[in-house]
């Protein structure tokens, strides 16, 4: 499906099947420097059990048209127009990596249009290393080699590689080589540069969901220990064996999370899907 927002082409993958704005809404927020894509099982399940879904390639990412947004708030000031676009009047946001943020600060933006927030690999602060930060500047392919060999804990991971021939980690890479030239260095700068995860978490008054990374050398789930903290009631789901790239290293975990979330008592439970 495409959507203008703010006169720009957007991109937005709804499961395999149309999207219903009457239904209760999921949208998808991918991390650094992803697509849709990176949320092809979730997406699916959840659209083909009751739920509508809205996985959104970010500006600038995949299919919708750039420049990217420089900042966190950007990202969390557009979110909501973006469902407002599709027709929705209100989701649940989830969100990955800097996704995860992004989620956060839309959350503290339009709290009427957000009706809870997961978490996926998240980190607060978020701060990049020079070494990946410079690697992003000055030469992007060694920064894919190593964003990627930090965010999988085997390079041949199932689901990932569930078959001779596949490897989640080429696949990661192939990924990032289509995005657009510069698009890794601004996602991490703004990573980088956000300081407002701590007041937006203390003012978060929807349901939210933690899912970490046992083994995650990219947020290391210690390091969400703040923003857990300052949610009261947040449920907190840790994958084990599995390291950033939950929504693909952590597929069926990170489904079933989510289900058992929106299905729950958090949304009034019983729930689509059930």
């Amino acid at each position: 499906m495409r959507l203008q927002v703010d006169g720009r082409g957007v991109f937005v993958y709804t499961g395999g099947r149309r999207f219903d704005p009457a239904a209760p809404t999921v949208a998808f927020v991918h991390g650094t420097p992803h697509d849709h894509s990176v949320w092809g099982l979730q997406t699916r399940w959840l659209a083909h059990h009751g739920w509508s879904v809205l996985a959104f390639d970010l500006p600038g990412h995949g299919r919708s048209d750039g420049p990217p947004l420089s900042s966190i708030e950007a990202i969390g000031e557009w979110l909501p127009r973006a469902i407002a676009a599709a027709g929705a009047s209100r989701a649940v946001i989830v969100g990955h990596s800097m996704g995860s943020l992004a989620a956060l600060e839309a959350a503290g933006r339009a709290p009427s249009a957000v009706a809870g927030v997961a978490l996926v690999g998240v980190a607060f602060p978020m701060r990049v290393s020079d070494t990946l930060m410079n690697a992003a500047r000055d030469d992007e392919a060694a920064a894919f080699d190593m964003a990627n060999r930090w965010s999988y804990a085997r390079l041949a991971h199932p689901p990932g590689a569930p078959a001779p021939g596949c490897s989640a980690y080429v696949a990661a890479l192939r990924l990032m080589e289509r995005q657009p030239r510069g698009t890794m260095l601004s996602d991490l700068a703004a990573c980088n540069a956000w300081t407002g995860g701590l007041e937006r978490a203390r003012a978060l008054h929807c349901p939210a969901l933690f899912v970490l990374g046992e083994r995650d050398q990219m947020a290391p789930p210690r390091q969400a220990s703040a923003l857990i903290d300052a949610i009261p009631g947040a449920r907190v789901v840790e994958v084990r064996g599995c390291s950033h790239a939950i929504p693909v290293e952590g597929a069926d975990e990170l489904r079933d999370a989510l289900a058992d979330w929106l299905r729950g008592p958090a949304f009034g439970s019983p729930n689509p899907g059930g």
